[in-house]
């Protein structure tokens, strides 16, 4: 069993799903398509996934301000990561889940780990607990 505990930086609640660790930075903004959930940045080396449901493994977002509109755009559409790992905090990002939960609706607890810790949760189901506690079988 492999177990982390991570830094919250916005709340949320106890999840279960698949990880999908990325293995570069994405730009939110033209990289995910906020009605679908898939990676849409041809550039990408996961172009294509879908990060809905997810647990995501992030190693860095790729600049844009909007960011924090297509994490609200795809939680709106029922489309979000069910979790958002970073290694470190992305507050333009993060503002997107807080808004979301400002707004009522149910987004996606966020929390950090090292990112040398990230690949070891790659392609397992994780559980990530509303105090921060990651944990694969």
């Amino acid at each position: 069993m492999t177990v982390t505990q991570g830094h919250v930086l916005v709340p949320g609640p106890a999840v279960q799903g698949l990880a999908l660790v990325l293995a570069a930075p994405i730009s939110f903004w033209g990289g995910v398509d906020p009605r679908t959930g898939r990676v849409i940045d041809v550039r990408h080396p996961q172009h294509g996934l879908d990060i809905a449901g997810r647990v995501l493994f992030l190693p860095g977002t790729i600049g844009s301000s909007s960011a924090s509109a297509v994490l609200l755009e795809l939680v709106h559409a029922g489309r979000a990561p069910a979790a958002i790992v970073l290694h470190q905090a992305d507050a333009i990002l993060l503002l997107g889940l807080i808004v979301a939960r400002e707004m009522g609706w149910q987004a996606p607890i966020a929390l950090r780990i090292g990112r040398d810790e990230h690949r070891q949760f790659s392609d397992r189901d994780v559980s990530v607990s509303a105090d921060g506690l990651v944990a694969a079988a």
